[in-house]
């Protein structure tokens, strides 16, 4: 069931314009799947889905291949264009970005696999990043700082 409901969800995705957990979840009732808010947004985490920016200006889900050649460089762009604000404090940095992009800008970190980062958290507009050692820090953010501007 949850193989078929992700194969259903990609198709919807690319097909069309998604923008919010809910319209995802009423498109997958009108095809005849039972799903909650719960179960969506699960398969959207296990399903790497990004919110892109589409041609109108407003923010839709997209699949994103992991085969792409060109997917890091547009995770790169996205961070980059997301980013709004960059702090740390001992071994953590917190990146403040616009609302809605943090997950792809997280995701962007992941895929740079720095050696100096043990992992990302992020939530709607914030990214933790959490950093191997303090000294580590104060490179980390200005190498982030050469990829924004």
């Amino acid at each position: 069931m949850k193989a078929k409901r992700q194969a259903l969800i990609r198709e919807i995705v690319q097909a069309q314009s998604i923008q919010t957990q809910e319209e995802l979840a009423e498109a997958l009732r009108a095809h005849g799947m039972v799903v909650t808010q719960a179960t969506v947004s699960r398969d959207i985490r296990e399903m790497h889905l990004l919110k892109v920016l589409a041609a109108d200006g407003s923010y839709r889900y997209a699949t994103m291949e992991k085969s792409d050649a060109g997917t890091s460089d547009r995770l790169i762009r996205m961070l980059s264009d997301s980013v709004v604000e960059i702090n740390s404090a001992n071994n953590l940095v917190v990146v403040r970005t616009l609302p809605g992009s943090a997950h792809v800008a997280a995701e962007a970190v992941d895929n740079l696999k720095w050696p100096e980062i043990l992992g990302t958290i992020a939530g709607d507009n914030t990214i933790l990043i959490i950093v191997r050692s303090n000294e580590e820090v104060d490179a980390v953010v200005r190498r982030f700082k050469g990829i924004i501007q």
